[in-house]
């Protein structure tokens, strides 16, 4: 009977564990804290040497958890990666996953042996465990301070942490394994032939495992439910046979969740519904058993150690990596400042520094120690204040899209479009104009608790619960157009033809701006963004009342700060079917023409 009492007593500590985590996230998002540092915390706490009091020092089980949490958590980076918009920074992201994290934990292994006095193969393993970053972290600290990235540079971001996770985990598991060698002997070739093997291995089956899930979820029919769950058991199982097959386990998920990702499958907005959940509780759980592993008294004795580590790390070897990898991509010295500054450690830094202690490495616990120092600094120091960086140097723009509630239902059967639904307020761009991209269509309304089939767009009535029919990939384009939003012009109308203005963020892709409104782009300008576009045409100096015009928009810059745009609007020539074409391209001058 006490044995199970203990495991009835154990299922508690871990649900409430669980429930104080996801309670925890709600006061990070009202302060701002980052999310990792509040779950460390409460780990941390419900330890031994805590209020808590919980014994654990089961690394194994530790390992175990993270390795299954952090498959997961890589193959939704992969799936929400879309290639098709993040093709123009494609190649620096690389650039700084690969030769960046090797940069920086070469750099790293300095400090490492003059503080620590490690050899420079151990000085390199510690520089190899801190030298990825926290992609969750980042951008739920950006979300959650309601800013928007100029594109370029948060697409960067994006993708550079979403890749630079399985690089680090090469690096270290193949400098545990020559550490873990008698002699040093042909450790140079041992470590090549280790990387390729996890590369080439991993790269192979994450294809592999991609195109099977993809294939399998539109081709088998699976009862209601059960394909998130089919995904992320798939998902595991390519990690795992990755790994068993001697290759990395977690390039092979990330490659399969962007496969997945961008290709069409069915059930997708229900895959990626269930994904935020089951990411956010992979988080939670690994943060948290991290810090149950922390013996805050043993920290802190790699406090001082530890704190000049992460100095070196956030002033000198981030910034000098990014400096000598972007410098053949053109970017700006205030980008590379944030981008530089926006290196936040994270899990995989904690998750890879048990390594050493599982396997028995002579200075283990220095390793451990020292890396979850260092991500409490990055966390504290760069966490709460890459907002005001984001700021100050230009990059980080308020986000004027209003929020709007949609909701999204898979079609059995239908593999290229989605129902979506919206409620209809009077003050949405949709009532006033009621025009829809060509590619939505309407489908029926909720009128007063009665369905009523909806042919064209002109048939909805204000209260009404809408529903369209839309691509899956462009379904989140039809949020503007609900939004009750009172900052856009008023349409402007002569006969038939109608001119609507549109506020536009700088860092709107062009390519997005004509698919959603309807005219055409020349074809160098469609990965650009709205402040790229008018760079190009005005030789990086616009001003406010600078207009490019297109075939049936015109684009204004509405205010500018030396040459930085911070307003914009587009004005749109949305319906011409009048027979006073010339009176309307008169009036259409004139009203482009900038206020003052």
């Amino acid at each position: 009977m006490e044995s199970i009492y203990l495991v009835n007593a154990s299922l508690l500590l871990g649900a409430a564990l669980v429930l104080v985590g996801i309670f925890s996230s709600l006061i990070a998002t009202r302060f701002g804290a980052p999310m990792l540092l509040v779950f460390l915390v409460i780990g941390m706490l419900a330890g031994e040497s805590g209020p808590g009091g919980l014994a654990f020092d089961n690394y194994r089980l530790a390992y175990l958890i993270g390795s299954l949490a952090l498959a997961i958590i890589l193959f939704d980076g992969g799936l929400r990666t879309r290639l098709n918009n993040f093709r123009s920074v494609l190649a620096p992201s690389m650039v700084l996953a690969t030769v960046g994290v090797l940069i920086t934990a070469g750099l790293m292994a300095v400090p490492a042996v003059y503080f620590l006095n490690l050899t420079w193969a151990q000085g390199f393993l510690l520089g190899s465990i801190v030298a990825s970053t926290d992609a969750a972290a980042v951008f739920f600290l950006l979300k959650s301070s309601g800013l928007y990235l100029r594109h370029r540079v948060g697409a960067l971001l994006e993708v550079e942490s979403g890749t630079n996770d399985p690089i680090a985990v090469f690096l270290t598991l193949m400098m545990v394994q020559i550490l873990s060698m008698v002699t040093m002997e042909g450790a140079a070739l041992q470590m090549a032939s280790i990387f390729i093997l996890q590369a080439v291995v991993g790269t192979m089956v994450g294809i592999g495992g991609g195109l099977s899930v993809s294939a399998l979820l539109n081709r088998i029919h699976l009862p209601g439910g059960l394909h998130p769950l089919f995904v992320v058991a798939f998902a595991v199982f390519i990690f795992s046979v990755a790994a068993l097959l001697q290759g990395s386990g977690f390039l092979a998920v990330y490659i399969a969740g962007l496969i997945v990702g961008n290709r069409p499958v069915r059930a997708f907005p229900s895959i990626v519904k269930f994904h935020d959940a089951v990411t956010w509780l992979c988080q939670i759980v690994m943060f948290i058993v991290l810090g149950l592993l922390v013996n805050p008294a043993k920290l802190m004795e790699y406090a001082v150690p530890g704190l000049g580590l992460a100095l070196f790390l956030i002033f000198i070897a981030r910034p000098a990596m990014i400096w000598v990898c972007l410098e053949a991509f053109r970017y700006k010295p205030k980008e590379k400042l944030f981008i530089s500054w926006v290196g936040l450690r994270g899990a995989v830094s904690i998750f890879l520094s048990t390594l050493p202690v599982l396997v028995g490495l002579p200075h283990a616990e220095v390793y451990f120690n020292t890396a979850f120092f260092v991500v409490l600094v990055s966390l504290v120091l760069q966490g709460w204040t890459i907002p005001l960086m984001a700021r100050r140097l230009g990059m980080g723009l308020p986000n004027t899209v209003p929020q709007v509630r949609r909701v999204e239902l898979d079609l059995p059967g239908q593999l290229d479009m989605e129902l979506v639904g919206y409620t209809i307020t009077e003050d949405s761009n949709f009532f006033r104009n009621r025009i829809l991209p060509s590619w939505a269509r309407p489908l029926m309304a909720v009128r007063e608790n009665t369905i009523v089939d909806i042919d064209n767009s002109t048939a909805f009535h204000v209260g009404d619960y809408a529903y369209f029919l839309a691509p899956p990939h462009q379904a989140h384009r039809l949020d503007r157009l609900f939004a009750s939003d009172g900052d856009d012009a008023a349409p402007v109308q002569v006969g038939d033809t109608i001119f609507q203005t549109y506020s536009v963020l700088p860092d709107a892709v062009m390519r997005d701006l004509a698919e959603e409104h309807g005219f055409r782009v020349r074809s160098e300008e469609e990965e650009m963004t709205v402040q790229e576009a008018f760079d190009m045409h005005f030789l990086g100096r616009p001003a406010v009342g600078d207009k490019i015009t297109y075939d049936r928009a015109i684009m204004i810059v509405r205010a500018c700060n030396a040459g930085d745009i911070t307003a914009a609007d587009i004005v749109v020539e949305t319906i011409k079917t009048g027979p006073d074409v010339s009176a309307a391209r008169a009036l259409f001058n004139r009203f482009v023409r900038p206020s003052t």
